[in-house]
């Protein structure tokens, strides 16, 4: 009964998680070609029908809107160097109404929507083929707009010869994007690096297991191990079923918390709510609000109404039902130690997809109730724990001083983005040196805190534990005066060029430039040295609350087999997330890479605005390397052919 008990809470767990229906939300449109005619021949226009089915109360933006109107206009074009529109898109009539999301009339379609959309493929085709078109798209309710999305649509279609004159009647843009293009195709990957995962999941299971450390945690692993032995007796079988139900209960909890910000984030898009300075500021503030409470100026609780209601129904409740009520009783009682690690974890996931939510609280609740269910299990491995002690408060206040640290990163973020010009990079650096030589002086006795006593002698392990927070404190002291701190620099405010830094200082007095001066803002502009310089675009684009883009920036751009192939290029950066041209920026991205995530790399030739290659996320220098090897080597052959 109980064997079968917990498979039915595993699939109710499952089924609670919006997997299943978090796919019908963010993709509300499906597509279908519905006509196209069996044979045609290469090197003459045809029309294909595409169908969209839009669901429930969502609308699709019509094509003949303005790109500059505020929602992305539906655009189609070819997914494959074989084909090319070659005209304009017809589609049935939309309704033309105002739009209370971007205060002005436009055009939409509500349930079905066809499009009529004359292509052509290659003259030098034969045989079977696949019609390959790509649609961006964006839709929106009357309260909210889902991120615009691209999506691919395939047919296949036999091509029985070449026209006897080929491009007649062309567009001669088509024209000259079907005799140019090259038979090459990205081959870059262009999803996020699956390293990102696993790395954030690691990230969320140390969490699980710090917050076991804490004085409000601890403690409570004897007193659910001997909630167990009282209500099982000597019926070891009933005591491990009731405590994997306790531990199921525990990652039911926090993983639907997961859950919940995960619907949140496919509302409102990952992307826009990691650079959204409302949102980094707020988290800024529980991290400042989480870290003062660990050091011992207040304690954050639940309503003890709730706390004492969850204890008496799981003292009431009998098998299932009160180790239910125990998971739920343990979760609230430990919130106020647990808080600020699912806030770090959920702040986490403003650089991730939106399901890294789910995984996050997933690997954090999994580790937490870990150790409950195997003290459960066999409650004799509980004597070999320490006892609780001052050494719970030590890890408490250090944990304290690193989330303050990690609050700097978010308030920097809001504070860029906002232009106030108030948490500069070397604000940042100096607060850091100053927690971590606080953290030291704590773990070595130099002064107590609320509630503390000063020991009475300096342990080896103190010294030892204090060594680290010391040596990093000296080894930030550089970054004050503008010298990189490697990975570190991901983590702290973006430099700016009008940050105060000796190392800037000298380099303008030599003559010398700083490494974000080197790089342009402009595309177009960018785009005509590069014609003239016959050479690449190296373009980035990049965000001030990027953290991945910081590391990027800090340990592969500057190494010297990366620079010297940076120098056959012309690099443009642009950012998404904040300044005047963020939103014209951030359309640009999607509409050139089919993409929002940051960072994201395109090589691009300057003479045709095409993309020779692109990369999304962090990279290993070595794969960064093969990446700009490739889309100088394209670049070469393009204009080989193009001189021939």
């Amino acid at each position: 009964m109980i064997k079968k008990m917990s498979v039915l809470a595993g699939v109710a767990l499952i089924a609670l998680t919006p997997f299943f229906v978090f796919g019908q939300l963010l993709d509300p449109v499906d597509y279908s070609l519905v006509e196209s005619p069996e044979t045609v021949m290469a090197g003459e226009i045809f029309t294909v029908v595409v169908e969209a089915e839009i669901e429930g109360e969502w609308h699709l933006y019509s094509v003949l809107n303005p790109p500059d109107a505020g929602p992305y206009p539906t655009t189609f074009s070819s997914g494959s160097h074989l084909m090319a529109i070659a005209g304009d898109v017809e589609e049935t009539d939309a309704i033309i109404a105002y739009d209370p999301n971007f205060d002005i009339e436009l055009g939409w379609h509500s349930n079905r929507a066809v499009f009529r959309i004359p292509v052509a493929f290659r003259p030098e085709l034969e045989g079977n083929q696949t019609i390959t078109l790509e649609v961006l798209y964006q839709v929106c309710d009357d309260r909210s707009c889902l991120p615009p999305k691209t999506k691919q649509i395939e047919g296949q279609i036999v091509l029985a010869g070449i026209a006897d004159q080929p491009f007649e009647d062309f567009p001669d843009e088509t024209a000259a994007e079907l005799r140019e293009t090259e038979s090459f195709e990205l081959t870059s990957d262009s999803r996020v690096a699956s390293d990102g995962i696993w790395g954030f999941l690691w990230l969320a299971i140390t969490a699980g297991l710090a917050a076991l450390l804490t004085p409000c945690v601890f403690p409570l692993i004897p007193l659910v191990v001997s909630y167990f032995s009282n209500q099982s007796g000597e019926n070891k079988r009933t005591s491990w079923g009731q405590a994997l139900i306790f531990g199921l209960s525990i990652v039911l909890i926090f993983t639907a918390i997961g859950a919940l910000l995960a619907l949140i984030l496919g509302v409102a898009g990952v992307s826009q709510f990691a650079s959204n300075p409302w949102v980094n500021l707020l988290i800024g503030v529980m991290f400042v609000i989480f870290g003062i409470s660990l050091l011992g100026a207040f304690e954050l609780r639940l309503p003890y109404q709730l706390t004492n209601w969850l204890n008496k129904k799981s003292n009431e409740g009998s098998g299932i039902v009160g180790t239910l009520f125990m998971g739920f009783t343990i979760s609230a009682v430990s919130f106020s130690c647990t808080a600020p690690f699912v806030g770090a974890i959920l702040a986490a996931t403003t650089g991730g997809e939106w399901f890294y939510p789910i995984v996050g609280m997933l690997g954090f609740s999994t580790a937490f109730a870990s150790p409950f269910v195997l003290f459960a299990m066999f409650p004799g491995y509980l004597e070999s724990l320490p006892k609780s002690g001052a050494w719970m408060n030590l890890v408490k206040v250090i944990l304290g001083f690193i989330i303050l640290a990690a609050a700097v990163k978010f308030l920097a973020n809001a504070d860029i983005i906002w232009q106030w010009g108030i948490i500069s990079r070397p604000l940042g650096i100096a607060v850091w040196i100053t927690l971590f030589f606080l953290s030291g002086l704590y773990i070595i006795g130099t002064y107590a805190l609320h509630g503390d006593k000063k020991p009475e002698h300096i342990s080896t392990g103190r010294l030892f534990l204090a060594i680290p927070f010391f040596l990093f404190s000296f080894y930030l002291l550089p970054g004050l005066m503008g010298a990189s701190l490697g990975i570190w620099d991901a983590w702290l405010p973006a430099r700016q060029v009008t940050d105060v830094s000796v190392v800037n200082a000298i380099s303008r007095a030599g003559g010398g430039t700083v490494a974000d001066e080197a790089w342009s803002d402009d595309f177009e502009r960018s785009a005509e040295r590069a014609i003239a310089e016959n050479r690449p675009m190296f373009v980035d684009f990049t965000g001030y609350t990027c953290t991945n883009c910081r590391a990027m920036e800090s340990t592969v751009f500057p190494q010297q087999n990366i620079a010297a192939r940076f120098e056959k290029m012309e690099k443009v950066k642009l950012y998404t997330d904040g300044g005047q041209k963020a939103n014209e920026n951030q359309r640009f991205q999607f509409e050139l890479t089919g993409t929002l995530a940051l960072p994201t790399y395109a090589i691009v030739d300057p003479h045709t605005g095409n993309v020779l290659d692109q990369l999304i996320g962090f990279t290993r220098a070595t794969e960064f390397e093969k990446f700009l090897d490739r889309g100088l080597d394209r670049f070469q052959r393009v204009q080989n052919e193009r001189n021939f």
